[in-house]
């Protein structure tokens, strides 16, 4: 069935399109080409670009780095899954990509900071992947936010059409997956005994890979 659906994700696509995703060929290819695209700040208003847009502009934020990069791994016969990261409510979800390797899973991401990076594939299971996310999602006063993650969500149920090769938004597609199905990843009793991070942990949030100028 993955190897139907690359065909018509290859399908979907130009010829200079398809080049870029069959060089793609590796979740480590993957990541090293969302890194070097520019983090999309959304001057111009809140985008939802899909992975042709996203070449088009040359740029992507989170979501659309994921959406992408689970294009990418479609192309090449991976299943696209993705996972959602749901925080507190003063601070803003996450999303990565899901990938596996004999066996252990791993996460593609794109963000602006040196935490909530690239998974190599060494997890046993989404949950455990999803835990290691913990630690690092914490905001400027120390609190930590991470609250729950999406159960893996394939794309895959969708026609490539509709969210590969669209020119169109893809917040249907954040809708969709907002709606899915989460867990969490503690009691609240424990969430709310969760300690404070150091001063020296925070100073990371002021480092970006890509200046807002």
């Amino acid at each position: 069935m993955q190897r139907s659906y690359a065909h018509r994700v290859r399908a979907c696509l130009d010829l200079k399109d398809r080049e870029i995703f069959r060089s793609l060929s590796s979740p480590s290819r993957v990541q090293d080409f969302l890194d070097s695209l520019p983090i999309n700040f959304e001057l111009a208003g809140e985008t939802s670009y899909s992975p042709v847009e996203v070449l088009r502009h040359r740029t992507a934020h989170c979501f659309e780095g994921a959406v992408f990069a689970a294009a990418a791994l479609a192309f090449h016969g991976h299943i696209p899954l993705l996972m959602d990261f749901a925080t507190r409510y003063d601070d803003e979800d996450h999303t990565v990509t899901l990938f596996r390797q004999r066996g252990l899973w791993g996460a593609l991401s794109k963000t602006n900071h040196p935490i909530l990076r690239y998974r190599d594939p060494i997890y046993r299971t989404p949950r455990e992947l999803a835990m290691s996310y913990v630690h690092e999602y914490f905001m400027h006063d120390g609190r930590k936010s991470l609250v729950a993650y999406s159960q893996p969500y394939d794309l895959s149920k969708f026609s490539p059409e509709k969210w590969v090769s669209s020119t169109g938004s893809l917040d249907w597609l954040m809708q969709r997956l907002a709606k899915s199905r989460y867990l969490g990843i503690a009691p609240d009793s424990s969430l709310k005994s969760l300690r404070r991070v150091s001063d020296a942990e925070i100073r990371v949030l002021d480092i970006e890979e890509w200046p807002r100028s």
